[in-house]
């Protein structure tokens, strides 16, 4: 089974299909992939958490990685039980966060073995290193 991976940019969804993607806990969708998802998909202006439309915001704009990782874990407990769904996970706080592909990969390992959620390359790739690199129990 070869990997799908989130495309670069992302323009339409298919009716099952949800855009996941960084945001502020203020929910001002205003730049980035924040701004797709308002534009495109359906994000709500003040709704910095979860589900809206056909986009999932994960809020990354409230301080260290581990301020994130909670919100990353709720997405993926949603991921599994919306298994009929896709969700395309963007490079959630690697833009205007300031967050490298390094520190954020990590939160999503669980994802990485879910066959509906795509992730971006370069975070599957990091994922994968880190397991090759991890010590045997």
């Amino acid at each position: 089974m070869s990997r799908e991976y989130t495309p670069e940019n992302i323009t339409e969804l298919g009716p099952d299909d949800i855009f996941v993607f960084g945001s502020n806990l203020q929910g001002m969708h205003g730049g980035g992939a924040a701004r797709v998802a308002r534009q495109r998909f359906g994000a709500i202006m003040g709704q910095g958490v979860g589900l809206q439309g056909q986009s999932y915001a994960i809020p990354t704009m409230q301080g260290g990685v581990e301020t994130i990782k909670p919100y990353v874990d709720e997405f993926i407990n949603l991921a599994r039980e919306w298994d009929q769904n896709t969700f395309y996970v963007t490079r959630i706080g690697c833009g205007i966060a300031g967050f490298t592909d390094e520190q954020i990969a990590p939160l999503f390992d669980e994802a990485y073995d879910l066959y509906n959620v795509r992730l971006p390359k370069s975070f599957a790739d990091i994922i994968e290193r880190n397991r090759k690199n991890k010590p045997k129990a």
